[in-house]
């Protein structure tokens, strides 16, 4: 379904990306709603708007606004702003930067201020970049326990491949709507889209072309 069809969907669900500069949200953004990686990294200045039009079980058409809030927006009046009104919040970390991990409480301060005398958006935990496992600094049970101490669903997916990014963002919408996905489901947003990589120096392993672009999406930029 490309974003040019005339039928309105059922569904407007604003998600709200949250987590420190480098950590990867635009990647994530970038290779959910168009398919791309991009491997320079761009510091998103303010924060960048995609849309993503998906169908979920009953043909539940939903309009996804993806809201990229930028890492230096921690302290800023702006972010109140960003946040108010979501739908979901995802928190986003670099599992090869510890320090990542640490100031998500930080971010997840700033949700609960916002929201402080009413409900909390459906928050997600997502770990970044296990294509770089050999490298990781956050252990799976410190993610585990934060996870389960603030009633959070998580996930572990990687940008550059695409590895999971499809399930987390299918499962965001379908939790919020309160929306049970079958096995077979599950299973076909589970994939791992090819993308070129770049290995350490001592990693040997051969390097994979990237993917034909075929996702139709909308990008606008605000600042």
């Amino acid at each position: 379904m490309s974003d040019s069809d005339e039928e309105g969907p059922d569904q407007q669900l604003k998600l709200v990306i949250l987590g420190d500069g480098a950590s990867g949200k635009t990647s994530l953004c970038m290779r959910y709603a168009q398919e791309q990686f991009q491997k320079q990294y761009g510091q998103t200045i303010g924060l960048d708007f995609y849309l993503k039009r998906i169908v979920l079980p009953g043909s539940v058409h939903v309009a996804l606004e993806i809201w990229d809030i930028g890492g230096q927006t921690i302290g800023s009046t702006m972010l109140s702003n960003y946040i108010f009104g979501a739908h979901g919040v995802i928190l986003v970390y670099d599992i090869t930067n510890y320090s990542s991990f640490e100031n998500l409480e930080d971010w997840y301060n700033a949700v609960k201020k916002v929201c402080a005398g009413g409900p909390l958006p459906h928050v997600a935990l997502l770990a970044n970049k296990v294509d770089l496992e050999h490298m990781r600094t956050v252990k799976q049970d410190k993610h585990q326990k934060f996870a389960q101490e603030n009633k959070m669903t998580s996930y572990f997916v990687s940008a550059r491949t695409g590895e999971s990014v499809n399930l987390c963002f299918q499962r965001v919408a379908a939790d919020i709507l309160r929306i049970k996905l079958t096995r077979p489901e599950l299973e076909q947003q589970h994939r791992v889209v090819k993308a070129e990589v770049i290995h350490h120096k001592n990693d040997r392993a051969p390097v994979t072309r990237p993917a034909a672009k075929g996702t139709k999406s909308s990008l606008c930029s605000i600042q």
